[in-house]
């Protein structure tokens, strides 16, 4: 990112979301996509994901439907999506709602980035709950 573009996006909020957005787009559609995958980490998009024990509890195969659920969510409106940046979602999964959730951390996943559009300095921690878990 060009030192113009990041001075844009430090001063203007709906750029900075849509910032956000796209790379928390790029690191759901990578859990499935090898190809996307490929492109996340060219540009420095780093992450984990993380399964409560409901999800979790089951099996592997409800996990990977999860998955991929969550990796192709597209519906975000004002209820669910009120900043624009594409970090909660809700998504069915063999019946059952599920939420999704990125918190976007420092390097260290100790504290919230300071910088969370720029992939630097930023981690993002992707967690599949149940809504009884949230």
């Amino acid at each position: 990112m060009n030192s113009e573009a990041t001075k844009d996006i430090e001063n203007d909020t709906g750029l900075r979301a849509a910032e956000i957005a796209a790379q928390n787009d790029l690191f759901r559609k990578a859990l499935i996509d090898p190809t996307t995958a490929i492109e996340m980490h060219s540009n420095g998009i780093q992450g984990q994901v993380l399964v409560t024990p409901g999800v979790s509890g089951e099996g592997m195969d409800f996990q990977t439907a999860a998955l991929t659920a969550v990796a192709w969510d597209d519906q975000f409106d004002e209820g669910n999506d009120p900043y624009g940046d594409h970090t909660f979602g809700t998504v069915m999964v063999s019946g059952q709602k599920l939420f999704w959730k990125i918190d976007l951390y420092d390097v260290d996943y100790k504290y919230g980035s300071d910088r969370p559009f720029d992939p630097a300095v930023t981690r993002r921690v992707l967690t599949i709950m149940c809504p009884s878990e949230y």
